[in-house]
């Protein structure tokens, strides 16, 4: 991504009102990606959806315009989750899809990510062609070729259906006590139906969006209430999405958190035993070690991707396999759809417990993660941290502390103004101790 001005690991993200997340900036990149999007000799479309922050509308109209002057269609979806998109746009043989959505950042914030004509995000040649629009003026094209606008209105139920289509039909959920956690987002309308269409008898939490609380509290990323609401009534197991339902994490019916690495590993170990695990699994550097081995003593191949799930996913179409994933609950199971989808993901957690006769928190059990400290450093720009002395000294001290029984990793945030910095070993205390020194001198060393 070095030399790129707008995009980062997962699109463009920044604070409502301040550049690049302004109304006059999406309506340039509307009309950029238009242009970078057309094929020639046919009529062009773009999707565009969005999750339930109240800026969305702005933008929503904003990009349609900007794609209209450039003689682009534009399908306008609604709130939906970002994987919806992604499907969306296959279904409809469109150009692209936009989604306007911050993931799990809360509601002053905003962005962009872009889908490509098959439903996978976009490569850095194409980001880069689209920064290169923007750096020219805005030119509309002829009235008689501006773009026309249109809405799609079954395209919640579409994708309900799609989601059930990822398991056998003989699949049902029945007697199954779920909760959902949709997180104020955009799977507040479509997941309860995916689920209870099922078969499953499901309560919902965070599913009452007003523009202003997606995440809020609630959701993959404050798990709190969701294990309280497990406990209190008794459930089986709790499932939170993200605010565009491109990730999930799970509580088993103990309270307890399982994320994205633990069920990544329930998902791989129950289609390797069926033989139905084509080829390895693609992790990051953040995935915790514990993973690797376990899945190595099966006989499964692990590799390790940068992290974000486009890095994990070219990793995935690189070696012919089909699943991979992060910690944060961002999974890519590309026999079932072609992007991170919290409710599919979910599904197939589902699919693994109902095959084996096992609870959640029995399949959880072949795997033991090591401890794992993460501290976020905030920090006025992103840099990057190994050009930078101080902290690449702390990093070798820290490293040789640890030995071949641990893990040292810095990195700058794709989507926030951040330095990551994780340890992974054998003792929590000892973990914890060396990643708030190197977080340390991280801050002191912040230009």
């Amino acid at each position: 991504m070095a030399g790129r001005k707008y995009f980062g690991t997962d699109g463009i993200r920044g604070r409502v009102g301040e550049h690049p997340i302004t109304p006059e900036f999406m309506l340039h990149l509307g009309w950029a990606a238009g242009q970078a999007f057309k094929r020639s000799g046919q009529r062009n479309s773009v999707l565009i959806g969005k999750d339930t922050r109240l800026s969305g509308y702005m933008f929503e109209s904003a990009l349609e315009a900007g794609l209209s002057a450039a003689g682009v269609d534009v399908k306008l979806l609604g709130p939906m989750p970002t994987p919806a998109i992604a499907y969306l746009t296959r279904t409809f043989r469109a150009s692209a899809g936009i989604v306007i959505s911050a993931s799990h950042n809360p509601h002053h914030d905003n962005g962009i990510k872009f889908f490509s004509a098959d439903g996978t995000k976009l490569d850095d040649a194409l980001e880069a062609e689209i920064e290169s629009w923007l750096d020219r003026p805005i030119e509309v094209c002829g009235p008689g070729e501006l773009g026309k606008a249109s809405r799609i209105e079954d395209a919640p139920g579409r994708y309900v259906e799609f989601c059930k289509s990822t398991v056998p039909n003989q699949f049902t959920l029945d007697n199954m006590n779920i909760i959902l956690d949709c997180a104020h987002g955009a799977t507040y309308h479509v997941a309860p139906k995916v689920f209870r269409e099922l078969g499953a008898r499901v309560s919902v939490i965070g599913a009452e969006p007003d523009g202003l609380n997606i995440n809020l509290n609630v959701g993959s990323t404050h798990l709190e209430g969701l294990k309280e609401a497990v406990v209190d009534r008794g459930a089986d197991l709790g499932i939170a999405f993200d605010g565009d339902g491109d990730r999930v994490l799970m509580v088993d019916r103990d309270g307890s958190e399982v994320d994205g690495d633990e069920l990544l590993y329930v998902i791989a170990s129950q289609r390797f035993a069926e033989g139905r695990l084509r080829g390895g699994v693609v992790g990051t550097l953040m995935t915790n070690l514990g993973v690797e081995l376990a899945l190595k003593e099966m006989g499964i191949m692990f590799e390790r991707a940068n992290v974000g799930d486009r890095y994990v996913t070219e990793r995935l179409l690189a070696n012919n396999w089909v699943l991979g994933g992060e910690g944060s609950g961002h999974m890519v199971i590309r026999d079932c759809t072609s992007t991170g989808d919290g409710i599919v993901s979910a599904l197939q957690v589902l699919l693994a417990i109902g095959k084996s006769g096992k609870t959640l928190s029995e399949l959880r059990r072949g795997m033991s993660k090591l401890p794992q400290t993460m501290i976020n450093v905030r920090v006025a720009r992103r840099f990057d941290p190994f050009s930078r002395d101080d902290i690449v000294a702390a990093v070798k001290r820290a490293e040789s502390e640890l030995g071949s029984s641990g893990r040292i990793l810095l990195r700058a945030s794709g989507t926030e103004s951040l330095i990551r910095v994780m340890a992974e070993g054998q003792s929590a205390d000892g973990i914890r101790r060396v990643a708030e020194e190197l977080a340390q001198v991280v801050e002191n060393s912040t230009p």
